[in-house]
């Protein structure tokens, strides 16, 4: 199945039905008086989370969505059906933007997480509503009101606690697949990983986090180069981003340099998202010396001296232990932050706002450059690319 992280829609509520104009006609009783019903009320259009999608593919092939009108009124006083809801079934993690106004609608971050996307329009009178003691034979009605119509756009985020960065071949699907029971596909040269992929990561009998896995980041990457940009709306939930240095790479680049670069790209797609906590993690450290490896360590910690930095070896297991556990007590220490005080849990609020506004820009900037390649004639760019198969969330087996 192809990864679709970004879709366009069209919702349309159901027309309210029109009232009845109708009078008592029955043997014997002279005058019956108005008994026209009133119409029923349109349907409305809604949003369901569902855990088994992961992907807006379907989107792209059934853009429009329609609810029922509702029935209009008839004699006796009986009113019309409503029109029936139209559920639409979206995956867990979908953030729904109205398009026109760029006005976020709802975030959707729950499996059966219902949102109202499009209301139903309003029922008609029929002719007994507006009967009185001075018009008692009223041959006045009103149409049902139009529903709701509007263009949606869809973004999905995934949901991880945790959120691997770094260039490409860096070691990041290596790690997710060692900490976890993920699969993403693993080669010696880089953008082996085309899609984001998700693992449960164990760190103890009853303790467990969620990693997220993106594909690697160049230099110009905030400007659209390579395919890790259009993935970074997938760390927008993150609690912690684990940036991964290659401590001996294959291009001979320069480690820190690296590291400034993806810190550089980050900051330039989303200030917000860079205030989220980093964490400097040194991969592939079974290809070095232990006395480079010490001295990047020491590097690390002299510029950045706010994040913690730690050493690792997915081949060999080194440090892995340390940096999960580490990893785990600080998520448990942000969750119980966010419960019991408020005001972090405001400052939290207010920089995923920041956050959500920084990946609709983007994503408004890259459809407006796509659009414009579209124009003069060029090879769009492969906003669609993916694998076969969608993020799957795996447990790690016992």
């Amino acid at each position: 199945m192809q990864f679709i992280d970004e879709a366009t829609i069209r919702v349309e509520a159901g027309k309210g039905g029109g009232g009845c104009l109708s009078f008592r006609r029955e043997k014997y009783i002279a005058r019956g008086g108005p008994d026209g019903g009133d119409g029923g009320i349109g349907g409305s259009v809604v949003l369901i989370a569902d855990a088994a999608l992961n992907t807006l593919i379907d989107f792209r092939y059934q853009p429009l969505y329609r609810a029922a009108n509702g029935q209009p009124g008839s004699g006796r006083n009986k009113t019309g059906a409503g029109g029936p809801e139209k559920r639409v079934r979206v995956p867990v993690g979908t953030a729904v933007i109205d398009d026109e106004t760029l006005e976020t609608v709802g975030d959707i971050t729950a499996a059966g997480q219902e949102l109202l996307v499009a209301i139903g329009g309003d029922h008609g009178f029929g002719n007994t509503h507006f009967k009185s003691s001075t018009n008692r034979a009223p041959r006045r009605t009103t149409a049902g009101e139009p529903g709701e119509h509007r263009v949606l756009r869809l973004q999905l985020k995934l949901l991880a606690d945790v959120g691997l960065l770094g260039l490409p071949n860096a070691g990041k699907s290596t790690l997710i697949s060692t900490v976890s029971a993920a699969r993403p596909k693993i080669a010696d040269y880089p953008f082996t990983t085309l899609v984001p992929s998700l693992g449960v990561v164990r760190a103890g009998a009853d303790s467990s986090f969620v990693m997220a896995d993106i594909p690697g980041l160049i230099e110009g990457a905030a400007e659209g180069a390579g395919l890790g940009v259009q993935f970074l709306r997938h760390l927008a939930r993150t609690r912690i981003l684990v940036h991964l240095i290659e401590v001996a790479p294959l291009e001979r680049t320069d480690p820190l340099e690296n590291a400034r670069l993806i810190d550089d790209e980050l900051s330039r797609y989303s200030q917000a998202l860079a205030e989220r906590p980093v964490w400097m993690v040194v991969s592939k450290i079974d290809l070095a010396e232990t006395e480079v490896v010490d001295a990047l360590l020491a590097e690390l910690e002299r510029r950045y001296p706010q994040r913690p930095c730690f050493a690792i070896s997915a081949a060999t297991g080194a440090g892995l232990q340390e940096l999960t556990a580490a990893l785990m007590q600080a998520i448990a220490g942000i969750a119980v932050e966010l419960a019991e005080n408020a005001e972090f849990a405001k400052a939290q609020e207010a920089l995923e706002v920041r956050i959500a506004d920084d990946v609709l820009q983007s994503s408004l900037r890259r459809h407006a450059q796509r659009t414009e390649r579209g124009r003069s004639g060029s090879v769009e760019d492969t906003d669609d690319a993916g694998g076969d198969d969608g993020p799957d969330v795996v447990y790690v087996s016992e």
